[in-house]
């Protein structure tokens, strides 16, 4: 039950007057915020703009969403911290408007990820080692013995077809597999620099190469083998047999929205941890904007089994919050407020007194409060904001709170 306190400081968002957030301003009243964006205030365009979709990524707030509150909470020059940075939709968006940002995550693919999106690159040199690393994995995958004579520099490779990992021979055809393992080996022997943009290009493609129905990319429970009737499509479809043609896809989609981010970003610096946020020690900081992850969900580790097993990352799945595979009964429920109040008290004790703790929140088990209790924060408002899915098995609708908290 909501107590009497937090009755007064709910704002309920008026959804036909959508805000647009480059307009927001420290001077902008909570209850002036209308965050329930349809199609037609925010297409999918904006809301996966640039560097937001070098990989797709399960349980991500929308890029419009911390903009709001950055530009309410923040000034240019100051620190954001995002404990569970997930995907780095609040480090671009930070780096974006001028304010230096740290992440940190748990999880070693979302570090990765984070890395690729934010580091600064040499546009002319990127574009050469996207291209080389594609036209040398067509080269060894898609030519005979006899053709790599004329490529002296891959006379002596000898083809990847092999690999001892069950999972991998498990959810990819032996094609795919190859093109996928070659371009793995090329990341690790080929002396390029920016080996994590090259990695989320290989991750990316592994993701849509896998032996599972076009309609299912985002569940997966089983190998699919055998053609079948697709619902995306509404065709019978075949199971996806190579993988070169999502290689070359996704590097060139990766140039195009590295380019544009290149257009947006300053020379605010973001400093990004893989480790269990309940044991870093960060630096001082202005504020967090963050989404914890939420109790007995998603299994973060899991939905990029296939990034796991192809980069060989570090598997630290044990060191989860709330993870689905836990459930959610009222134990679960209890540790994971344990868990996310010691996340908070540890980054406030760098933090200056009157910062504040952006949480956004599906916080139907109304677990929040008594986080909020267990770390002494005072709550400035709860926003409650009706997000609408729009597409995919994800197409549905329910209601998240923003709970803005401010550090005595």
């Amino acid at each position: 039950m909501l107590t009497n306190e937090e009755k007064r400081v709910i704002v309920y968002t008026d959804a036909s007057q959508p805000t647009v957030s480059s307009e927001v301003t420290p001077e902008t009243p909570l209850e002036d915020l209308s965050l329930n964006w349809r199609e037609r205030d925010l297409p999918e365009k904006e809301r996966t703009k640039h560097v937001h979709r070098l990989h797709p990524y399960l349980g991500k707030f929308i890029p419009q969403l911390v903009e709001v509150f950055l530009r309410k909470y923040f000034l240019p020059g100051q620190t954001m911290l995002d404990p569970f940075c997930g995907s780095g939709t609040a480090l671009v968006q930070a780096n974006e408007q001028g304010i230096n940002s740290t992440g940190c995550d748990v999880s070693a693919f979302n570090a990765l990820l984070c890395r690729a999106k934010t580091v600064h690159y040499d546009h002319a040199k990127l574009r050469r080692e996207v291209l080389d690393i594609l036209e040398r994995t067509r080269i060894r995958t898609h030519t005979n013995v006899h053709q790599l004579l004329l490529w002296p520099d891959e006379q002596s490779f000898r083809p990847i077809s092999e690999t001892d990992d069950r999972y991998l021979n498990t959810w990819f055809a032996p094609q795919a597999l190859n093109e996928l393992l070659t371009y793995r080996a090329l990341i690790e022997t080929g002396g390029y620099e920016y080996q994590d943009l090259l990695k989320v290009i290989l991750s990316r493609s592994a993701r849509s190469a896998r032996l599972t129905t076009h309609f299912d990319l985002d569940f997966p429970k089983r190998p699919q083998t055998e053609p079948y009737w697709c619902y995306k499509h509404s065709r019978e479809c075949y199971p996806t047999t190579e993988a070169f043609k999502f290689i070359e896809r996704y590097s060139l989609d990766t140039l195009r929205r590295v380019q544009e981010f290149a257009a947006r970003r300053t020379n605010a610096w973001v400093t990004i941890y893989h480790a269990d946020s309940r044991e870093v020690i960060f630096p001082p900081i202005d504020g967090i904007i963050t989404s914890p992850p939420y109790v007995g969900l998603i299994d973060y580790h899991e939905q990029h089994a296939y990034a796991y097993h192809l980069l060989g990352l570090d598997d630290k799945r044990e060191k989860e919050i709330g993870p689905a595979v836990n459930g959610s009964s009222q134990k679960a429920q209890r540790q994971y407020q344990q868990d996310i109040a010691t996340v908070f008290n540890r980054v406030m004790e760098r933090m200056a007194g009157g910062g504040r703790l952006v949480v956004v929140a599906n916080d139907r088990a109304h677990l929040y409060p008594e986080i909020a209790n267990l770390i002494g924060v005072e709550t400035e408002g709860i926003v409650q904001r009706h997000v609408n899915r729009r597409t995919g098995r994800r197409s549905s609708e329910f209601y998240e709170s923003i709970f803005i908290w401010r550090k005595r």
